[in-house]
């Protein structure tokens, strides 16, 4: 059993420094990187200075915010909740496995992985307890896991058992090399059988919790996708990512009107009733870290999206 604790940083809140001139122009999340040292990762620092935790001069700002000689730089680390990550005897629905890696069809609903407020149920606590041996780059808190689906995405998720499988993977991801295919059902009739959707997406300045199309403070993001099926009133689509960033083809298909249905966050509340996004990943390609194999699955629709394809087939 895994049991995370805030580091020891936390017992001398708040800390502050004053940048001299060596650190001019330092990115403020490199800058307090530099100074927490290694116990501390970049990305739980980008995290601390988007939910401003991390001030300068007494102000928020945002992670790529460059220093400048006097600068007084304030961390207030938040107090954390505990995650004691038990293994969990979770039926898996696995598609393949060996020594290096994992891929499991993962369900509509599940957690990827454990996080305050879901520290049980989620696939970690399942490939923890089935595997016994995960990769550990990505801490305590999310062994094994190289990418992520949301909780209302069904479909195939990769692991890693070792951190040499991991790199590799995770490398695959970076070059855009891996073959992620996604089925989602949208709203209204799409005006050509193919396309390409090429805007960035960062956080919505209005809700935190929700990403959006915008220009600043955002990353590149590619969704091509093309009609499979056509319902009138709905479109069933294959959606292939060129990149992978939070909420993608969700966010995606909301920017050109076309909403996936059952969308909670994203979505419209009229229409038929889904639970949680119909969305599938049906497809995931992959080299195989060790023997160099290209490999790939396809994972069918779950029930609920079959009966609900079959319902409007039976319009």
């Amino acid at each position: 059993m895994n049991k995370l604790t805030l580091n020891e940083h936390a017992e001398n809140n708040p800390m502050e420094w004053q940048a001299d001139e060596a650190a001019a122009k330092t990115r403020i999340d490199k800058y307090v990187k530099q100074q927490l040292g290694d116990d501390t990762s970049r990305t739980q620092i980008q995290i601390w200075i988007e939910n401003g935790a991390v001030l300068v001069n007494g102000s928020t700002v945002k992670t790529n915010y460059k220093l400048e000689i006097g600068d007084c730089v304030t961390l207030t680390v938040p107090e954390a909740e505990s995650v004691e990550i038990v293994p969990e005897d979770i039926p898996l629905d696995i598609y393949y496995e060996d020594s290096d890696v994992i891929v499991v069809n993962k369900p509509r609903g599940m957690v990827v992985h454990p996080a305050p407020g879901h520290s049980s149920g989620t696939l970690v606590n399942a490939l923890m307890a089935h595997c016994k041996d995960l990769s550990g780059i990505n801490g305590e808190l999310r062994p094994g896991i190289v990418h992520r689906i949301d909780k209302d995405t069904s479909g195939l998720i990769m692991a890693a058992k070792n951190d040499k499988s991991h790199a590799s993977l995770a490398a695959q991801l970076k070059e855009h090399s891996v073959t992620r295919k996604y089925l989602a059902l949208v709203h209204d009739n799409l005006s050509h059988d193919q396309g390409t959707v090429d805007a960035p997406i960062g956080r919505d300045p209005h809700d935190r919790k929700m990403y959006t199309v915008i220009d600043r403070n955002s990353k590149h993001a590619v969704t091509h996708f093309h009609v499979v099926e056509r319902f009138g009133d709905y479109t069933l689509l294959e959606l292939k990512l060129e990149t992978g960033r939070t909420h993608q083809i969700r966010v995606h298909m909301k920017f050109i009107g076309h909403p996936l249905v059952g969308d909670p966050m994203y979505g419209r509340s009229k229409g038929i009733k889904f639970e949680g996004q119909a969305l599938h990943a049906a497809v995931l390609g992959f080299v195989h870290p060790a023997t160099g194999e290209y490999m790939e699955f396809t994972a069918p629709f779950p029930a609920d999206m079959e009966d609900l394809l079959h319902s409007l087939r039976s319009r």
